[in-house]
């Protein structure tokens, strides 16, 4: 069994702590995103994992075995790197290959391992070229070919794709996705581009500052955001947010004064806030309504400052009342411009609310 479980797991550079305790569980099979900002610590997580790093305390297992003082040739992992490190003097199948003659394979198991991961990477016709002649998505399945014919537990991405064009990171998007089904192995993916981390993963690992701020799945995290950091991290556009105050709050429902005088009802299970209380509203783009809508107890206007024309859609991004700034997906055709005051509605079922310390304490009914 691959599976990976991380037990307060810390690192420390010096004085300097970059992993501050991270506990984790990657089931079997499973392919696992780790996601933040850049400088979050989730690149020195995976080369932890991967053995290139100490772990300065906590326990590390894979498949149930301690790996803390295990040699990274011997963990069962293997890693693909944001840079190629390809051989340059090697043909496709010599860099392919290498690491199996490097341990001693004899020459048939490389053969058949070696044309396995070509096969499976659409490599056939390249093999006798070398990386001088491969594009950049040819050249990182290459690499990955190179993963692949260890048969490892376990396949570590440390950014695989940022070197690559937009068009290679969707076409290079779609084979990692299919060669994790192929293979049914459990990989584990690093980046800080979340349209990657949504599309790619069964399960999202948000770091922030070193610890782990949510685990779940791409549409848990999405709808269900444990705080502002989450909810403003995952999406793209990023959740807008309001700031709010509760008006009056009773029966289950608090109702919340908006930035240009409007109010707005949320239903409030549990805990109901006291009046005067500043709360921050969150609301996705796509979910904010243009036009007065139904719900006009949700309405507020907004001032475009700036419009994307996208063709699909378009994105206004405008300026409350208040000064707050609230980005809005419009239809492809629409076609306000910079300067005009569009109507704006929030529905109660597509909102959030996060708390002074910036904790959700109602996720919209969407999913429900």
């Amino acid at each position: 069994m691959a599976t990976v479980t991380l037990r307060n797991v810390a690192k420390s550079f010096g004085s300097v702590h970059v992993i501050k305790g991270v506990d984790l569980d990657i089931a079997d099979g499973e392919f696992t995103v780790f996601v933040g900002p850049s400088g979050c610590g989730k690149s020195t997580l995976l080369r932890m994992i991967a053995g290139l790093e100490d772990i300065t305390s906590g326990s590390l297992q894979i498949g149930g075995r301690e790996m803390s003082d295990v040699e990274p040739a011997d963990r069962g992992v293997a890693m693909v790197f944001q840079s190629y490190a390809l051989y340059p003097h090697m043909t496709v199948r010599d860099n392919i290959g290498f690491g199996l003659r490097m341990t001693g394979h004899d020459r048939q198991d490389i053969a058949r391992r070696t044309q396995r991961a070509a096969d499976m990477l659409q490599l056939g016709s390249l093999m006798d070229r070398k990386p001088s002649q491969l594009s950049g998505g040819q050249r990182q399945r290459v690499a990955i070919g190179r993963a692949i014919v260890r048969e490892p537990q376990v396949f570590l991405f440390d950014e695989p794709l940022s070197n690559l064009d937009a068009a290679l990171r969707v076409q290079m998007r779609i084979e990692i996705g299919k060669l994790h089904n192929d293979l049914k192995s459990t990989m584990i993916y690093v980046t800080h581009d979340q349209v990657e981390a949504m599309t790619m993963a069964d399960k999202i690992v948000v770091l922030n500052g070193g610890i782990v701020e949510q685990v779940g799945s791409p549409l848990e995290l999405y709808h269900r955001p444990r705080n502002m950091f989450v909810a403003g991290f995952i999406g793209s556009p990023k959740m807008n947010f309001i700031p709010v105050a509760v008006d009056e709050a009773r029966e289950g429902r608090v109702s919340l004064a908006l930035p240009g005088g409007g109010k707005m009802a949320v239903p409030m299970p549990g805990h109901l806030p006291a009046p005067g209380t500043r709360l921050t509203l969150g609301c996705r783009p796509e979910h904010v309504g243009i036009g007065k809508g139904v719900e006009t107890s949700g309405a507020l206007n907004g001032t475009i400052r700036a419009a994307e024309y996208l063709g699909s859609e378009t994105m206004f991004y405008t300026t409350l009342a208040d000064g707050s700034e609230m980005a809005v997906k419009g239809d492809g055709l629409a076609a306000q411009k910079a300067g005009d005051t569009l109507p704006l509605n929030l529905p109660a079922a597509a909102c959030h609310l996060f708390d002074g310390q910036s904790a959700a304490i109602l996720n919209g009914d969407l999913t429900r």
